[in-house]
């Protein structure tokens, strides 16, 4: 081989290596910082026109309401933080499947969320949350639910899916 074309074969593998070094410095930048604002942005009004595209699939109200007259029964499934904060379900006799699934009660867009992430449904009078197997876990309050071991949830009592905080009302 000639001269010149070692010469451009070094600077091309030089310019490849160069390349991947600023990319690899991209990578880690962005898993310490997290995303730059721009990339924020774009991402929030993204969900947002996904949301509103979404909204009819996602809060579907359940077929059956709970019966009314109860005192201190919970009457509803809110959203009080997350990319879903103020979304109502009404609670009824068919369980709310929550995840990523297009076909969940609840339709969370978030990472940390599985494709049927949590259950809640009524059992002997009581509401009960059951973690369905998720990767990164249900909580309930503090505390990390044990794999399909259901928990009875209280009134005002925080569940939380990945980003999201979820809670029981009146």
């Amino acid at each position: 081989m000639s001269d010149l074309t070692l010469m451009l074969i070094k600077l091309a593998f030089l310019a490849v290596l160069w390349l991947f070094v600023i990319m690899a410095v991209g990578v880690i930048r962005t898993d310490l910082f997290g995303p730059s604002a721009k990339k924020k942005s774009k991402r929030s009004a993204k969900q947002a026109r996904q949301s509103r595209d979404d909204a009819p699939r996602r809060a579907k109200p359940a077929p059956t309401r709970a019966p009314k007259g109860r005192r201190n029964e919970p009457q509803s499934l809110v959203v009080t933080k997350g990319p879903l904060a103020g979304t109502t379900l009404s609670l009824g006799s068919a369980p709310i499947l929550i995840g990523r699934a297009k076909d969940a009660t609840l339709v969370i867009n978030d990472d940390y969320a599985s494709g049927r992430h949590a259950r809640i449904y009524s059992s002997n009078d009581q509401w009960v949350v059951e973690d369905l197997g998720s990767t990164n876990g249900t909580y309930l309050g503090q505390q990390r639910l044990a794999k399909e071991d259901p928990q009875p949830i209280t009134i005002g009592q925080p569940i939380r899916i990945g980003k999201t905080f979820l809670e029981l009302r009146k």
